[in-house]
C-alpha cells in the first residue's frame, strides 16, 4: 500500500507514535488510508451539508475495508463573492484549492481519496489535484439546491440578480424584491440552474470521475447520502482494480466531456476549466476543438437561465446519463473510456432511459442542432471569446451597434442603472482578465441589470473577464488577449461599430488595421490594480494571458 510509506518499518516508528496520537488502532494501520477532502463550511449554500456527506463517505469507505481520514479544502460563494472585491479572489482559489490538496495527499500519502466539492471553483480545484496526485480518487458533490416559487414560477439565483434589475427599472416593487429575496434560494445546495458549479458536477459524470446522479440528485434529497456512501465503497474497489484518475480523464473522455457541456448548455466558465483540468491530467486540450464539437453536437436542455427548467427536473429526467445515452444514438460519445464504476462509458448509460421528452429532448428533436456554446474569434478576438449560445435571443445571434466602453465593471454597471445604455448597444467591459482584473471577475451584475431592465434581446456585453453561468443574452466573455497585455479589447472606442456574429463565430470592431495599428503604437500599460497581497501575487504568475483558457498554476512552473 501506498500508506506504508509512513506507516510499515522501523524507519516509521516514530510515524507510527503520531499514528498512535490520532487513535489508529493496529487493526486500522494494516487497512488502506483514505483521504477524504471535505469543503463543508458555514458560509456557502452549497456546502453547508457536505458535513452530512462527508460522513455518509466515511460509513461507505469503513463498511468496504478502508479507513477514512477527513482534511478539508476552502470554497467561496461566488453568489456572496459577485459584484466587489471579493470577486478578485473566486477564480484564484482554484488553483489554492488544487494546490494545497496536492500538498496533503503527497504529504501523509493517502492510498486513495473522495473529493467531496459542490461549488464554481471547488469542483475543477479538486479535479485538477486528482490529476496531479493520480490515486484512485472518487467524486461526490454536495448536489443541487431545489428551485424557488415565486408567484407561482420557479425561480433560481439569476432571478434574483434580475428582480435588483427590474427595480431599478421601475419594473418592480420593494416589496416585490422581497418576496424573491426570501423565496428564491429554499434549500441547501448548489444554485439550481446550469450554472458552474451545476455544470461542473454534471461535467464530472461525464468525464468519468463521479457515479451516476452526481451532478442532478438534489442536496436534500436522501438519495444524496446514498451516493456518498457508494463512493466510498467504490474508492476502495478502484484500489483493488488500482484505476487512477489518468487512466479516466484521457483525451477521449474530455472530448465526451466537451459533448456532454454542449449537450446540456453549460457555463461558459467550462471553457475555462476543462483546459486547465485537462492540462494537469496531461491532455492538451484547446479551445478551438469546441466549435468543431458544438458544429455535431445537438442542444438537448435549456435548463435555467437559458430556459424554464431546473437541476431537479433534469435528475427526474434521467440526469446526465440520459443525456449521453442520447448523444450515444448518433455516435456523438467515445463508449470504451472506463469510469470510477468500474466500468465503461457504454455499459453505464446502456440501460438508462430519458423519461421526460420536454426536459431532455430527444436526439432527433434537439432545441437546436449546434451545441450550447460558441468561441468566437476575430480582430476583437484573436485568440478566442466565449458566449453560451443556447442562452441568447434569436434575434441577437447576429448584431452589430456602437460600443459603450468600460474599463471596469463597476462603471458599466453606474451606467446601465443609470439607464445610459440603450437598445442596440454593445458594452464593452475591459480590464477585468486574469491579469488586469486580476483575478478574472465574473460578472452576473451587469448581465442581469441588462435583463432586468428588459434589455436582454437588444444589448450584447463583451469582456476579458468573465460571464457567470447564471448569465444570458448575447454575452460574450474570456476575450483574449485581455486589455491588460494590450489586446485589441484595450484599443476599442466609445462609438466604434462592433459585429457579433454567433453562427459565424466571429466577432470583429469594424476599425481598419491601419487604424489599429496606430492605436496600438500610442497604448501605454495601465499601472497593476492590486501590489500587495495573494492577488499580486497571482497575477505576476499569470505570464501568458493571451492564452486565456489555461492559466498559470501559481506554486509551480507549469
Amino acid at each position: 500500500m501506498r500508506s506504508d510509506n509512513v506507516k510499515k518499518g522501523m524507519q516509521q516508528a516514530p510515524h507510527r507514535s503520531l499514528f498512535n496520537a490520532l487513535g489508529f488502532t493496529k487493526e486500522e494501520m494494516d487497512k488502506p488510508m483514505i483521504g477524504i477532502v471535505s469543503s463543508y463550511n458555514e458560509i456557502v449554500p452549497g456546502h453547508m451539508n457536505l458535513d452530512k456527506i462527508v460522513e455518509a463517505v466515511k460509513l461507505g469507505v469503513a463498511m468496504a475495508g478502508g479507513v477514512p481520514v477527513v482534511f478539508p479544502a476552502i470554497a467561496v460563494c461566488d453568489g456572496i463573492a459577485m459584484g466587489h472585491v471579493g470577486m478578485k479572489y473566486s477564480l484564484v482559489t482554484r488553483d489554492l484549492i488544487a494546490d494545497s490538496t496536492e500538498c496533503m495527499a503527497m504529504a501523509h500519502q493517502f492510498d486513495g481519496l473522495v473529493m467531496v466539492p459542490n461549488c464554481d471553483k471547488n469542483v475543477p480545484g479538486l479535479l485538477m489535484a486528482a490529476a496531479r496526485i493520480n490515486i484512485p480518487t472518487v467524486f461526490v458533490s454536495g448536489g443541487p439546491m431545489l428551485a424557488g416559487h415565486v408567484k407561482g414560477q420557479r425561480t433560481s439565483l439569476s432571478s434574483m440578480f434580475e428582480a435588483v434589475g427590474a427595480y431599478a427599472a421601475g419594473k418592480m416593487t420593494e416589496e416585490d424584491v422581497y418576496e424573491y429575496e426570501c423565496k428564491t434560494c429554499p434549500t441547501c445546495g448548489s444554485c439550481s440552474g446550469m450554472y458552474t458549479a451545476n455544470s461542473m458536477n454534471c461535467l464530472t459524470e461525464a468525464l468519468g470521475m463521479g457515479l451516476q446522479g452526481n451532478g442532478t440528485i438534489p442536496a436534500v434529497y436522501s438519495e444524496r447520502i446514498k451516493l456518498a456512501k457508494h463512493a466510498g465503497m467504490k474508492v476502495m474497489e478502484m484500489i483493488e482494480k488500482n484505476i487512477c484518475p489518468r487512466d479516466i480523464m484521457t483525451e477521449k473522455a474530455f472530448v465526451n466531456a466537451l459533448t456532454v457541456d454542449m449537450a446540456l448548455g453549460c457555463s461558459t466558465n467550462s471553457m475555462l476549466h476543462l483546459p486547465a483540468i485537462a492540462r494537469e491530467a496531461g491532455v492538451a486540450l484547446n479551445v478551438d476543438i469546441a466549435n468543431g464539437i458544438s458544429a455535431k453536437t445537438p442542444n438537448l436542455c435549456h435548463l435555467a437561465p437559458a430556459g424554464h427548467t431546473y437541476m431537479e427536473q433534469l435528475n427526474e429526467a434521467g440526469g446526465v446519463y440520459a443525456v449521453m445515452n442520447e448523444l450515444s444514438k448518433k455516435n456523438l460519445l467515445n463508449l470504451d473510456c472506463i469510469t470510477v464504476t468500474g466500468k465503461t462509458v457504454g455499459e453505464n448509460i446502456a440501460n438508462v432511459v430519458n423519461k421526460d421528452p420536454e426536459v431532455i429532448r430527444p436526439i432527433d428533436n434537439p432545441y437546436s442542432q449546434t451545441g450550447g456554446i460558441a468561441v468566437l474569434k476575430g480582430n476583437l478576438a484573436p485568440d478566442s471569446g466565449v458566449v453560451k449560445r443556447s442562452a441568447v435571443a434569436p434575434e441577437m445571434m447576429v448584431h452589430e451597434g456602437p460600443a459603450r466602453v468600460f474599463d471596469c465593471e463597476d462603471d458599466a454597471i453606474a451606467a446601465i442603472k443609470g439607464g445610459k445604455i440603450v437598445a442596440g448597444d454593445v458594452v464593452v467591459i475591459r480590464y477585468e482578465g486574469p491579469k488586469g482584473g486580476p483575478g478574472m471577475r465574473e460578472m452576473l451584475n451587469p448581465t442581469s441589470a441588462i435583463a432586468g431592465m428588459g434589455l436582454g434581446s437588444s444589448v450584447a456585453l463583451i469582456t476579458d473577464g468573465r460571464f457567470s453561468g447564471a448569465s444570458r443574452g448575447a454575452s460574450i466573455g474570456h476575450v483574449c488577449p485581455e486589455a491588460a497585455v494590450g489586446g485589441p479589447i484595450a484599443l476599442v472606442e466609445e462609438g466604434d461599430i462592433i459585429e457579433i456574429n454567433i453562427p459565424a463565430n466571429t466577432l470583429n470592431v469594424r476599425v481598419s488595421d491601419e487604424e489599429m495599428a496606430r492605436r496600438k503604437a500610442a497604448w501605454t500599460p495601465r499601472e497593476p490594480k492590486v501590489t500587495t497581497g495573494y492577488l499580486a501575487r497571482y497575477a505576476a504568475l499569470v505570464t501568458d494571458a493571451s492564452k486565456g483558457a489555461v492559466l498559470q498554476v501559481p506554486g509551480t512552473n507549469k
